[in-house]
């Protein structure tokens, strides 16, 4: 799962996976913006039929913890 996250959130900021750790909180990326966010949840929602609502969202800071909220719903 985490792999699979990792290269989502690679996609939607468009860099490479291998520039991406599991523990890297999202603000920390440059192109980390209100775009990419809706970006993520589009993802999200097209590959998992999930819909995150924005105050659960705002809970989760890294990649290994978005993992985590997919794999528990």
């Amino acid at each position: 799962m985490i792999n699979e996250i990792i290269n989502l959130m690679a996609e939607c900021l468009e860099k490479e996976p291998g520039e991406i750790k599991a523990t890297d909180e999202f603000r920390e990326y440059e192109e980390w913006d209100s775009l990419a966010y809706l970006s993520v949840i589009a993802k999200i929602d097209e590959d998992y039929h999930l819909v995150i609502p924005r105050d659960e969202f705002q809970k989760i800071r890294t990649i290994e913890d978005l993992a985590n909220y997919l794999e528990n719903k």
